[in-house]
């Protein structure tokens, strides 16, 4: 699947399309593409979760990475996930630019070396307010994005979270739930615990799916939907400071 254009993006996707998303969006890969790309550009999708993967011979000719959240444990040892890890590393030994979004954000943190495992808060499903950190590493990219309020809105759904990240590594963001929201290292990788690329309606349906499947509770789902009624996501924000990053601008 691909968008004609000159600059070259690639979306690792981690997850399988529901049906919801096929039928609202025509699959995940749309998704992020509303979200993250812009005119004049070419983008190429792998679904790394049925071993697919991007020729080693061809990483070069990308200017960025993307890698999708995903049902499954960044701390799992499923083949696809260990290839990803040897991928990731590879990547950021060449300095590629790297946006890891929820599991890409913890398979990320875990291939560079750091800690991941379950969320010592339980599941985060809703909106939640994250904090920008006040010092900034000097070579955060956050610096020539000032009108970026400290504080911004994101949807999340995770029991997962990072527990430590990298060495060398700066956490820039955390919320009262997650201690590591987001962090980057270097001017080359950044990882999101939340989900930028999310509509509503997508977590509600997510919400829906989770109950059905017994793994959150009625209460949980109906209160997580109503912090999402309270308020919207900072999606203009979130989508600036992405592309901002992949961009290199």
């Amino acid at each position: 699947m691909k968008v004609d254009g000159e600059n070259h993006y690639c979306l690792l996707m981690a997850a399988r399309d529901s049906d919801y998303v096929k039928k609202a969006y025509g699959g995940y890969f749309d998704v992020f593409l509303q979200a993250f790309a812009e005119e004049g550009e070419q983008w190429d999708m792998f679904r790394v979760v049925d071993g697919e993967f991007p020729d080693m011979d061809e990483l070069h000719k990308y200017h960025g990475f993307v890698i999708s959240g995903s049902p499954c444990d960044a701390y799992g040892d499923e083949l696809w996930i260990l290839k990803l890890c040897f991928l990731l590393q590879t990547l950021n030994a060449m300095g590629k630019k790297v946006l890891g979004i929820c599991f890409g954000h913890q398979v990320l943190c875990r291939a560079l070396g750091g800690k991941v495992g379950r969320a010592y808060g339980g599941w985060d499903i809703g909106l939640r307010e994250v904090r920008i950190v006040k010092n900034l590493p000097e070579s955060s990219f956050f610096h020539g994005l000032k009108e970026i309020p400290l504080n911004l809105k994101i949807i999340e759904c995770h029991q997962d979270e990072v527990w430590e990240v990298p060495e060398g590594a700066d956490v820039i963001s955390y919320s009262d739930q997650t201690k590591v929201e987001m962090f980057t290292l270097g001017d080359h990788i950044l990882g999101i615990q939340g989900h930028p690329e999310y509509t509503k309606d997508i977590l509600y349906n997510l919400i829906d799916c989770l109950t059905h499947k017994d793994f959150i509770e009625k209460g949980f789902a109906e209160n997580a939907k109503s912090r999402l009624e309270m308020a919207e996501p900072d999606r203009k924000s979130w989508e600036k400071i992405c592309r901002s990053f992949l961009k290199g601008r």
